[in-house]
């Protein structure tokens, strides 16, 4: 059966995020994700995961400043040090969280970079990142957003990634794939996943478009979650999408898998 994990920055937003553990376990998860902990208070978000036995299954590397446009620093020329910077706290805070995975995010270097070298930097950086995790016991990911989605974002599929994959050349380097920008790009989502499943480390999911509950858009995630169970992948599918009327109100779709509601096959 797939294994799902509330993505806490987008589930439970009616709640504060100290109560959204405790709401995700009562509905269900056994797991959670949390892109950015940095300055959230780590001790007490750790106490919550034990005290409600929950695991963090993914965070991200910090991303740079946010409002400014970063969308992560690791292709950007001349932003190494801050890269090395953001790594070094990643890895505290997955160690303090007991987190295993972290997701490090390329960018957008803007036009006025070339390509290949923002692809050379972000080889260099994902390779000292792998290093780095393979001390800590910690695997590293990467993800391609879709064009649309986050324009200039220096991977935009799963070819990208691959290609970067190749060239970090480490068993430490895991694939991200987002359903939801795959879906945005036109993927073959099941080939997809089935062409990677030797890399994928973390899935995520959203319906695509809108990014509701996967039960809207042009995707028939039912099926898909069958055949992705079939195919033997056994990491962690993170939930993150943002709930049309409610985070409890719209996990009907979940039911069938134990979350929300308790599945109750009719008679």
């Amino acid at each position: 059966m797939p294994r799902f994990a509330a993505n806490l920055k987008f589930l439970f937003q009616e709640l504060p995020l100290m109560e959204r553990f405790e709401a995700a376990a009562k509905a269900g998860f056994a797991g959670v994700e949390y892109q950015f902990p940095y300055g959230e208070p780590v001790a007490e978000m750790r106490k919550r995961l034990d005290d409600d036995g929950l695991r963090m299954v993914l965070i991200n590397a910090p991303a740079g400043d946010w409002q400014a446009g970063d969308r992560g620093l690791a292709a950007l020329p001349g932003r190494e040090s801050d890269f090395r910077a953001s790594m070094a706290e990643a890895i505290e805070y997955a160690g303090a969280l007991g987190c295993s995975r972290i997701h490090v995010m390329a960018g957008v270097p803007g036009v006025q970079v070339n390509r290949e070298t923002a692809l050379s930097v972000f080889t260099e950086n994902l390779s000292y990142a792998a290093k780095l995790g393979i001390a800590e016991g910690i695997r590293v990911l990467t993800e391609p957003l879709n064009p649309m989605d986050v324009p200039g974002y220096l991977i935009a599929c799963a070819a990208d990634a691959r290609s970067i994959m190749s060239a970090v050349a480490s068993d430490n380097l895991f694939l991200q794939y987002d359903l939801y920008h795959g879906a945005m790009n036109g993927d073959d989502l099941m080939e997809t996943v089935r062409g990677n499943l030797d890399v994928i480390g973390h899935m995520q999911v959203a319906a695509a478009p809108g990014r509701g509950e996967p039960v809207d858009g042009d995707v028939d995630y039912t099926s898909l979650f069958e055949a992705i169970d079939v195919m033997g992948y056994g990491g962690w599918i993170g939930c993150e999408y943002t709930p049309a009327a409610g985070t409890l109100a719209g996990l009907g779709w979940a039911s069938v898998y134990g979350i929300g509601r308790p599945f109750r096959p009719v008679p």
